[in-house]
């Protein structure tokens, strides 16, 4: 090899070397953009994804609403119907189940009087309501008192009860209504009463009833271990003559054991829950209390509350399931 050529030789291999060089850093570069174009192209599709996903179950949740509603509005046509009538809808918490476009729904009704009303019952079976959750002897007094302090119109305290001035030591910021409970749910506002302690008593408790007692042949069970002095064996007991009697269709048994704390009267306002499951899996149940209104032709009942619960199973204790058909 000629002397003179090496240096042309050895330029032309260092050109070589910076073109791979340049090749290899724009092939790098390509790769890094078409890595963060997939990305950007995945992120997007993902959330486009997301976005009919939601917009979907949102869609899926607005039908089963729609259902659910409409459930409780049949409902209440068959349990208002004239009492003579054979096919009206007992308020005996049993679940009547059908199918409807797909979807499975399920409703109950319960009396109103097959609760504990908080505004008008007795003390002895409001402090037993209170036992029965789980109090104490002293707390479930202290918890009573607070309760009529709440619900009576004067700003006396009771011996174990609460007024202005201990709501605002306790640092809450509301105070005693005094004046008779709206809604159950603002029994929570009460000094003294605890989150797990109101969410065990608040399928036991209404406003509605307006009665002392509550009404043994259709309260379910929990409702009538809360009466003083009766136990479990008694409750069972009366609760199997009760459904037994029930399913001859024969009249129901009178509760002795309970008898100072009974009302045997149906009243006018119904519960109703209705849940519906559809076939994609959305659940969602819903519970509206209602008033007959006879006396007002063109408004057969009106509504005292209309609440979102969460969904559970189809049968109510102590009832026998019942399947209705649609088109009845």
């Amino acid at each position: 090899m000629p002397r003179g050529d090496l240096p042309a030789q050895v330029h032309a291999a260092a050109m070589r070397t910076s073109a791979n060089r340049q090749g290899g850093v724009a092939l790098i570069l390509v790769i890094w953009v078409v890595t963060l174009l997939v990305a950007i192209a995945g992120s997007f599709l993902y959330a486009m994804r997301t976005d009919a996903r939601a917009a979907r179950n949102a869609a899926l949740i607005a039908r089963a609403d729609a259902l659910a509603q409409a459930a409780v509005a049949r409902a209440l046509y068959e349990v208002f119907k004239p009492a003579g009538n054979p096919e009206v809808w007992k308020r005996d918490e049993a679940p009547r189940a059908w199918s409807f476009d797909g979807a499975e729904v399920s409703v109950s009704l319960s009396d109103e009087s097959a609760k504990i009303d908080i505004n008008t019952a007795n003390d002895e079976l409001l402090r037993g309501l209170f036992r029965h959750a789980g109090l104490a002897e002293d707390e479930a007094a202290r918890l009573l008192d607070a309760v009529l302090d709440w619900r009576d119109p004067d700003s006396f305290r009771r011996p174990n009860g609460a007024e202005e001035p201990e709501y605002a030591q306790a640092g809450l910021k509301v105070k005693p209504a005094n004046y008779a409970f709206q809604a159950t749910e603002e029994l929570q506002l009460v000094l003294g009463m605890r989150p797990e302690v109101y969410q065990r008593i608040a399928p036991m408790i209404t406003v509605n009833s307006r009665q002392a007692g509550v009404n043994p042949h259709l309260a379910r069970r929990e409702v009538l271990l809360a009466i003083p002095a009766v136990n479990a064996e008694q409750v069972d007991a009366f609760i199997a003559e009760r459904e037994a009697n029930r399913g001859q269709k024969r009249v129901p048994p009178i509760f002795l054991a309970a008898a100072a704390y009974s009302t045997y009267a149906p009243v006018s306002a119904v519960t109703v829950r209705a849940q519906v499951v559809l076939p994609e899996g959305i659940s969602v149940a819903r519970e509206a209390v209602a008033l007959a209104t006879p006396q007002y032709p063109n408004r057969p009942y009106t509504f005292l509350a209309w609440r979102e619960v969460p969904p559970q199973r189809a049968s109510a204790p102590d009832t026998i399931p019942k399947e209705v058909p649609v088109g009845r």
